[in-house]
């Protein structure tokens, strides 16, 4: 009975994940040697939000509601894999995060996917109207690694990307689970290996 339940525990952990619909990407730096990292600190102000949907978007309440959020799970994920956070001194990396919001549209027409001369031999004859559109919410999670340096001349040494269409009729517990999975999946990405 209990291998059922956590079966069935772990079942829906992945319901939840695929219905998120998180994709996580990453490209390190191949010229880099990540056994190195051991510490981490977060960039002076740890991350940017930026908002492209209207020109009336303010970023500062997100940023208020998401950063601490982010800041959070970062860290715990960061110590579950093995690195530590600088508490003092210059750590091996920095970490900074940008949260992006964008609209993303998809619109298809009659006939789009037809040559312009079908084998029959005669031409489409509609005008091209839209027949299917899609207009979503679109928000990403980045996560840059930058070597010690300068602030602004900081060279970044990995970078993780978490992409997924925002709901506004999303709750918040949804949301939150939903930053808690991109910043687990974008950790799980770094390319550092536990001692």
């Amino acid at each position: 009975m209990k291998q059922i339940l956590v079966t069935a525990i772990w079942a829906g952990a992945v319901v939840v994940a695929v219905a998120a619909g998180i994709k996580v990407k990453a490209e390190p730096d191949p010229a880099f040697d990540f056994t190195r990292v051991r510490t981490w600190a977060w960039d002076s102000d740890a991350g940017d939000v930026i908002m492209a949907r209207t020109q009336s978007d303010d970023p500062a309440p997100l940023k208020a509601r998401v950063d601490p959020l982010i800041r959070r799970y970062v860290e715990s994920d960061l110590m579950k894999k093995g690195l530590m956070r600088a508490t003092g001194g210059t750590p091996d990396v920095f970490l900074h995060y940008y949260v992006l919001v964008t609209i993303s549209a998809n619109g298809q027409y009659m006939g789009q996917f037809l040559p312009a001369v079908p084998y029959w031999g005669l031409p489409a004859f509609s005008a091209g109207a839209t027949t299917s559109l899609s207009v979503a919410t679109r928000g990403s999670l980045v996560l840059d690694a930058l070597l010690p340096g300068a602030p602004g001349e900081r060279r970044v040494i990995w970078r993780g990307i978490a992409e997924s269409t925002v709901e506004e009729t999303d709750s918040q517990t949804t949301r939150t689970e939903r930053i808690r999975d991109a910043s687990a999946g974008l950790v799980k990405k770094f390319p550092v290996k536990k001692k």
